[in-house]
């Protein structure tokens, strides 16, 4: 609102209510805007003690699920962990095997072809 409409609002109440009863009218609108910025701080206040319970509860069921999912979290790291561990384990021992048994087919083959390429196996004499 501007400042001729406010002029124009007050000159309507003066002629209206005359200036004897200007000062108790201001008196009792005073009053009323007090009364009702002190309901409006109240209804505030009651809304945030209600809230503050609900909020706390959430803070703490967030905390739980938080704390829940940082131990799933770890128990499923260590898991992976062992389970790769015995995984490079058991492989490590089954190179070890595979390399062995390579090795010893290998020296049974030039055994073989060793002896199959002797001349001096054979007596081709008689």
């Amino acid at each position: 609102m501007s400042g001729q409409e406010i002029f124009v609002i007050i000159i309507v109440i003066l002629l209206l209510f005359g200036a004897d009863k200007l000062p108790e009218i201001a008196r009792s609108v005073g009053k009323s805007m007090r009364d009702f910025k002190k309901a409006t701080d109240e209804i505030r206040q009651e809304f945030e003690s209600t809230t503050r319970d609900i909020r706390n509860d959430i803070a703490d069921v967030k905390d739980s699920i938080t704390k829940d999912v940082t131990e799933m979290s770890d128990s499923i790291g260590s898991d992976v962990n062992e389970a790769k561990s015995n995984l490079e384990s058991n492989l490590n021992s089954m190179k070890g095997d595979i390399q062995k048994d390579v090795t010893d087919v290998a020296d049974s083959v030039k055994k073989d072809v060793s002896e199959a390429t002797d001349p001096y196996k054979y007596d081709y004499t008689d």
